[in-house]
């Protein structure tokens, strides 16, 4: 007997000396750095070309305040701008009030002789050369008058469009000489096929419209949508006064019958003629604005199949109201609706259409009939955002993703590259970073600011060959080290077919000790159109940090299906089945880093997601309930087919179907009709065995609350036990008391599944363990 209780003594013994405690101390105290004065400091530089020129300022902030820079890239100098002290002594003359130099936040603009700055501080415009440092000023003033936001004058200012009631009208300007009676344009708009914005149209008064002036003349033109036949959807404002208040919109669903129908309208304020021009072509059609032409005669717009695997570039004429196919796109599964790019060279002789035919996002240069003349960039790699395009010497600035074998495919990297010649590419910034870069106006020289998430920003001017100039400002974090702060690590891992590279990121406590062993938490978000990786350098990481000082290692990365950055297989390989595609990439990426890292627990694993996150969390767990112990699912769409359109028929796919309807009187007709079915997380409640807590805000009009509701339905028919929580007044995202809450709400349930300290379930304050330190 004795032998007994030595050993249950033993084994108890064990077992609270494996038990690790949460650390919501250290979490506190890294929730201060969100509140800190270091987060006002500066990290990258955002250069303002003055007046058309190389010539640049910009402001850096530090310990020291802010400061201000001039630089000429030509001669190679960067000075103050001013001395902080020596200016607001300057001002301190005037207005006779005392300044801080390390507080000043000074914004001002250059005068045409690129010397004089002008600027308003306590009720006075001032004007200050740089040069001479001569401090002007130039009386008090009045509060500078805008025109309101509704006055939307044509090219020559004669008149001016705007809505009322649903409907469009137009004035004449009388400093212009212009009649100044009211002319209505139309008049059959009403609520949700209107001119106005959504809450504007049933009140009085004059407001601002959708229509807009073409270049020249008195010409205008509207895409008007028209949503009276799309179904609502409603939430209750339970904190509203005095009673809570039904909130109703509308809301496009996958699958729907009714949906938001576009037309395009052209008129004529000189003939008061208001015309609608054919643009039909598919039946429930998407329509984008592109371009006019600057003598008005143009109009380009783009038109997608509502499969979303069949698009057109059309041109319209103004004054006819024909329309011309120019380009016409398929692309199956579907089109790359997130990253596409279509740029009007030369006022539309030329148009650069980026397209994904080859299965790689490229640049094809068209003529103005719509001709290929060339394709601009090639290769298994992807041609990313434009960031300039020089007419003159026929070249583009552009970002490219995965060309160069040395860097992450995920960073953003600067090319050059020839309208004229296929694959003329020259690489403008070859570091292993992500380069956030802007262009001087001759394009001989640009800023460029790049870091990775354990580098730190590096600021320099690079000149048209990539070269390193100058070095500008680094930035100051020594505040952020001494608060035990230290940057995630990069890892690479393969997804579950074992060829795939997965990339990712990887938190650690601060006080992180490799003897320990640790709970691993993914946090997640599938995509499909892009990955909530960080790449670049930041303080800002969406809680992750706080949530390792808790006592956890924190991981996030990739997957195949989550972004277009990789190109057309990596991010259609979920098309069709938005719900599984990603969960066996992160759990096997798991198990890779648990196999590598011996501080790693595979045994405790838990994941965290909002929106989409959410949604895959609440997948996963019930997909691999053995293998997740905790799970936080935020604002989940856990039932895709009571979800946004655009979104599910994209991804998931949505079916025509066709049939012809017999009719002896007016002839036989063709019916299409439109059908999407979506895995559920529902179906997968019966699967789970324990570690959720689901959360929703009562009033997200993103992702509807019926979603967890259903959730929730499922999980409790199936006699499951789980944690939720409704945030009052919340919408998609957690803010304030709201989101402070959640997140140590979050903190709470990891550390009691994962480390098995529940300590956090017996106070009643959500900020104990902040007044505890």
């Amino acid at each position: 007997m004795k032998k007994f209780l030595v050993i249950l003594f033993l084994i108890f013994v064990g077992s609270v000396n494996a038990q690790q405690k949460a650390n919501y101390a250290l979490a506190e105290r890294f929730r201060e750095l969100t509140t800190m004065p270091i987060i006002k400091y500066s990290l990258d530089i955002h250069p303002y070309y003055i007046n058309n020129t190389d010539r640049f300022w910009y402001s850096f902030g530090t310990e020291e305040g802010n400061k201000y820079y001039l630089v000429d890239p030509e001669k190679r100098t960067k000075n103050l701008l001013f001395d902080n002290a020596e200016l607001l002594a300057k001002i301190s003359e005037i207005t006779r009030r005392a300044y801080d130099p390390k507080l000043l936040n000074l914004h001002f603009e250059f005068d045409p002789d690129g010397e004089t700055i002008r600027f308003g501080m306590d009720g006075r415009n001032f004007t200050y050369n740089v040069y001479t440092k001569e401090l002007q000023v130039e009386g008090r003033r009045t509060g500078t008058s805008y025109a309101p936001y509704w006055m939307y004058y044509s090219a020559d200012s004669a008149y001016m469009l705007y809505a009322k009631h649903h409907n469009l009208y137009a004035v004449g300007n009388s400093d212009k000489g212009k009649d100044t009676t009211e002319i209505q344009l139309t008049n059959d708009g009403e609520k949700y096929y209107s001119f106005n914005r959504e809450d504007e149209g049933e009140m009085e008064g004059r407001f601002g419209c959708e229509a807009r002036w073409l270049k020249k003349g008195h010409r205008f033109y509207a895409i008007r949508e028209d949503a009276r036949k799309v179904e609502e959807l409603w939430l209750i404002d339970a904190l509203a006064n005095p009673r809570p208040k039904l909130k109703t919109y509308k809301a496009e669903l996958a699958g729907d019958k009714n949906v938001i129908q576009y037309e395009l309208i052209i008129g004529d304020l000189d003939t008061k003629e208001v015309r609608k021009i054919d643009i039909s072509r598919w039946k429930d059609q998407y329509i984008d604005f592109l371009y006019t032409s600057d003598d008005g005669s143009r109009l380009y717009f783009q038109r997608y199949k509502r499969t979303w695997d069949e698009t057109e570039i059309c041109m319209v004429n103004t004054e006819t109201g024909d329309v011309k196919v120019l380009i016409h796109e398929v692309d199956k599964p579907y089109l790359d609706y997130q990253m596409r790019a279509i740029h009007f060279l030369n006022d539309g002789n030329e148009i650069l259409f980026r397209s994904e035919r080859s299965g790689w996002g490229h640049y094809y240069l068209y003529d103005k009939d719509g001709n290929l003349k060339n394709q601009v960039t090639s290769g298994p790699w992807v041609a990313g955002p434009i960031q300039k395009i020089d007419t003159a010497k026929r070249q583009i600035y552009f970002v490219g993703l995965g060309k160069e074998k040395n860097i992450d495919p995920y960073y953003y990297v600067l090319y050059r590259a020839d309208l004229d010649k296929k694959d003329a590419i020259t690489l403008l910034t070859p570091e292993d970073a992500s380069h956030d870069v802007t262009i001087s106006p001759s394009n001989r020289y640009f800023v460029d600011s790049y870091s990775r998430v354990d580098l730190e920003p590096v600021n320099v001017v690079r000149n048209q060959k990539g070269k390193i100039i100058m070095e500008l400002e680094k930035p100051d974090l020594r505040r952020v080290y001494e608060l035990g702060w230290r940057a995630p690590e990069r890892f690479k891992v393969k997804a579950a077919d074992g060829v795939t590279d997965i990339y990712g990121i990887m938190w650690k406590p601060a006080d992180f000790d490799s003897t320990k062993c640790y709970p691993i938490i993914s946090t997640v978000y599938p995509g499909p159109f892009y990955e909530y990786v960080q790449t670049r350098f930041t303080l800002d990481d969406d809680m992750n940090t706080r949530l390792a000082q808790v006592g956890f290692i924190v991981v996030a990365m990739g997957h195949r299906g989550g972004t277009p950055m990789r190109g057309k297989a990596y991010h259609t390989y979920g098309y069709g089945n938005q719900r599984d595609y990603p969960l066996a990439d992160d759990k096997y990426a798991i198990e890779q880093l648990a196999d590598r890292y011996p501080f790693i627990n595979g045994k405790k694993v838990g994941m965290y997601g909002h929106s989409g996150g959410g949604f895959m969390t609440a997948a996963a767990i019930c997909t691999y309930p053995d293998f997740y112990s905790a799970a936080v699912a935020c604002a989940g769409n856990h039932d895709n087919n009571i979800y946004n359109k655009g979104f599910v028929e994209i991804h998931y796919g949505v079916k025509e179907n066709k049939r012809v309807i017999k009719d002896s009187v007016n002839g036989d007709r063709e019916e299409i009709t439109f059908e999407t079915r979506s895995k559920t997380n529902q179906e997968l409640a019966k699967n789970y065995k324990g570690g959720l807590l689901i959360v929703t805000g009562d009033m997200d009009k993103t992702v509807h609350p019926s979603h967890t509701y259903r959730m929730v339905d499922a999980l409790i028919r199936a006699k499951k036990n789980f944690d939720m929580i409704v945030l009052p007044g919340s919408s998609h995202g957690f803010f304030g008391e709201n989101g402070d809450f959640f997140e140590r709400k979050m903190w709470f349930h990891f550390a009691k599944y994962l480390l098995g300290d529940d300590s956090a379930d017996y106070q009643g304050d959500i900020d104990y363990f902040l007044k505890k330190r």
